[in-house]
């Protein structure tokens, strides 16, 4: 029998756990569900304001005493396990960075300053919204996270591929990707922003308009890893050996140029292809066709205002045109060899804002203030406990001597029985170092204002930039935006939320407005958009000379009866450039004529054409009529890739419907030099945009 409870014992009241009590008046169906009409903390505390964190002053630093921040931050961080809240779903490789030491005069950084220094590297890109399992093209933020493994400790660069944030301050972090994620009650839609949650929060929060656009552009799409441009959003402070600083946004450029998807292509390769980007990736570094990016930046002045020309430096949901500010280029990236293990390796990898040397600071940028206890926060949860920088991924490549002891997963075996400082029994050791002997002393400078939770009046323009991106694009970018805002929105049930968005692109363009409207079937609201001053043609990516093709794909359709002599021809030309090509075959097995053999890589059965950048047909292929063949090829068309023929190919390319003076359609007699080099030239463009702007002409808004 247990024992009896004694008159001075009491168990707790009984209470739900969202606080009902057995005589609570509160009316409510259902004990466990919210109490109460008023937000509170999770110790029932009312709160005056979830949208801004505690800062001292309103363009101050965030201040820790901030408990609704962090345990609105810290629960969210820990609400999933072991897999990432966010950028669940990633795929990473090694490489190596060298500088180009053109950043010494505004960093004493080593990795950076140093001419000719070479600094380990692993890099992991991921989609933001999707769980694990989800797809690669979807439309979505990408991550773009750099981890260099410097001599002076290690250095994590977490950026995206988006320059700009949904948001302004970290506080509403939880908020953004809760209304992004599926939808609680039936958990879909997966992976997407198609809904009404999403929307619905958007256009309550304009400050995200800016970010908006660019999720809706092509830029939400990539064509491949390759072709992503990165980003570290915020604005980070340098200081030199002299101790002068810099502000800086940091910028990866890649060298293959920046190219995207177009939309039906990204939702065909999220159904037949989901791993496509890290299948892109991995089987170009394993062919030689290394990842290459240059890290730039733009320097400003750090003259105590965090502003340039009117732009306010800490708001994460604002850019610095690059014709105002060039981006200076300071070191490459090669990412040159994939992981062993994708668990080990790609999953266990622990970035966070907090990793920093000597030479590179934070700035009072809201977003990323919350940001420097998040990372660290996540990883306590999804890796076990402090001691995740001891798996093999994270370790640095530095001599670490921390006085940090136990903790789940302790590897090190420490010596010494003084674990703190001062000490007299091991010596006094370690020993704490200056600036000079390298020690990270941020750099001084004045902080005061009154306790707010409040941002600066120019965090409130939410649209001119928005104005600026849209304006600056060509106009098939700006139909690829119209045509995605038409089919988000399309897909959202709430007619206000609909109502409420075209209200917010009535202030950032009256054509862009006016044509999701009617793809919508409503009435077209009246804004106020803001004419910028100059456009930044740095904004768009259709491109007019061609880029390198490294990583891209050629596929000949042939069969038993094709030139393979031409198709060794042509793969010597496209390898040369560090393409590939592939052959496409009704059955597999081999090609054999003569002295030549060809490997059938890809059969009817298995191919699609999102898989290549340009699809050709040899001389001699035998017509068949073949269904998959013609749609293989319209495809192809359709996406405004080059499609070529050489002899009798050309038949084929008739029978699917592509007529033979159509934009990029390439024909020649023979694989000779003027064929491989016209097609290779269209490679360079990546697509064949005319095509496009033809199909679409009577759509396509005045550009601008």
């Amino acid at each position: 029998m247990p024992v009896p409870r004694k008159p001075d014992q009491s168990a707790p009241k009984p209470t739900s756990p969202t606080g009902v009590t057995a005589d609570s008046t509160e009316p409510i169906s259902d004990a466990r569900a919210q109490a109460g009409e008023y937000l509170t903390t999770a110790q029932g505390v009312r709160l005056p304001d979830t949208d801004h964190s505690l800062k001292a002053g309103s363009r101050g630093p965030t201040l820790l005493e901030d408990f609704h921040l962090r345990e609105k931050i810290t629960h969210f961080d820990h609400e999933r396990i072991p897999e990432r809240v966010v950028h669940a779903r990633g795929a990473a490789a090694h490489g190596v960075f060298e500088s180009y030491g053109t950043a010494k005069s505004v960093t004493k950084a080593g990795f950076l300053a140093e001419k000719g220094r070479k600094t380990p590297v692993f890099t992991r890109f991921s989609t933001v919204l999707g769980s694990r399992g989800s797809a690669d093209t979807v439309r979505d933020t990408r991550g773009f996270a750099v981890k260099f493994y410097t001599d002076e400790g290690t250095f994590d660069l977490v950026g995206n591929n988006i320059p700009v944030f949904f948001i302004q301050d970290g506080i509403k972090f939880p908020d953004v990707i809760h209304a992004g994620k599926p939808h609680p009650d039936r958990e879909i839609p997966q992976a997407q922003s198609a809904h009404d949650t999403f929307w619905d929060f958007v256009s309550l929060h304009t400050e995200a308009t800016h970010h908006v656009l660019w999720n809706m552009s092509d830029r939400g799409i990539p064509r491949s890893f390759r072709t992503m441009e990165g980003f570290g959003v915020h604005t980070f402070r340098l200081v030199n050996a002299a101790g002068e600083t810099s502000l800086v946004k940091f910028h990866w450029k890649p060298v293959a140029g920046v190219h995207s998807l177009v939309w039906e292509e990204a939702q065909i390769a999220a159904g037949v292809d989901p791993d496509f980007h890290r299948r892109d990736m991995a089987d170009g570094i394993e062919a030689g066709a290394f990842l290459e990016y240059e890290l730039g930046v733009q320097v400003m002045a750090d003259d105590g205002t965090d502003t340039f020309e009117g732009i306010d430096l800490l708001d994460p949901t604002k850019i610095v045109p690059e014709e105002l500010v060039p981006v200076q280029l300071i070191g490459k990236l090669t990412l040159d060899r994939n992981p062993t293990n994708y668990f080990a390796e790609t999953e266990q990898v622990a970035f966070h804002t907090g990793h920093l040397v000597p030479g590179i600071e934070v700035t009072n940028d809201p977003l990323m203030q919350a940001r420097l206890f998040s990372y660290l926060d996540t990883q306590l949860t999804r890796l076990g406990g402090p001691n995740f920088s001891q798996l093999p991924i994270n370790r640095p490549h530095a001599p670490v001597n921390d006085l940090l002891r136990d903790g789940m997963h302790q590897t090190a075996i420490h010596t010494g029985s003084a674990p703190y400082l001062p000490n007299s029994i091991d010596g006094g050791e370690p020993l704490v170092a200056s600036a000079e002997e390298g020690g990270y002393v941020q750099i001084a400078r004045p902080i005061e204002g009154a306790v707010v939770r409040a941002n600066p009046a120019s965090f409130d323009d939410h649209f001119s930039q928005a104005t600026l991106f849209y304006r600056s694009l060509s106009g098939i970018e700006q139909v690829h935006i119209i045509e995605a805002l038409t089919f988000e929105l399309g897909k959202c049930y709430e007619q206000a939320i609909k109502e409420r968005e075209l209200q917010v692109l009535a202030n950032v363009d009256a054509d862009l407005c006016a044509q999701v409207a009617a793809g919508l079937g409503l009435p077209t609201p009246e804004g106020t958009p803001v004419e910028p001053a100059q456009l930044s043609p740095a904004l768009s990516q259709v491109v007019t000379t061609p880029g390198p093709i490294a990583g891209r794909k050629v596929g000949v359709i042939a069969d038993a009866a094709s030139d393979l002599a031409g198709i060794a021809t042509l793969r010597k030309s496209v390898e040369k450039l560090g393409a590939t090509l592939h052959v496409i075959a009704p059955v597999g097995g081999t090609l054999t004529s003569g002295s030549h053999t060809e490997i059938i890589e890809r059969t009817l059965l298995t191919v699609r054409s999102i898989e290549f950048d340009a699809l050709v047909v040899a001389d001699g292929t035998t017509p068949t009529g073949d269904i998959k063949l013609v749609l293989l090829l319209q495809e192809a068309y359709r996406h405004c890739k080059p499609v070529a023929a050489w002899g009798s190919g050309a038949g084929i390319l008739q029978s699917a419907g592509i007529a033979p003076d159509g934009a990029g359609v390439l024909l020649a007699d023979s694989t000779g030099k003027a064929f491989t080099d016209e097609l290779t030239t269209a490679l360079g463009l990546h697509r064949v945009w005319e095509r496009a702007t033809l199909v679409m002409a009577p759509a396509v808004p005045p550009a601008r």
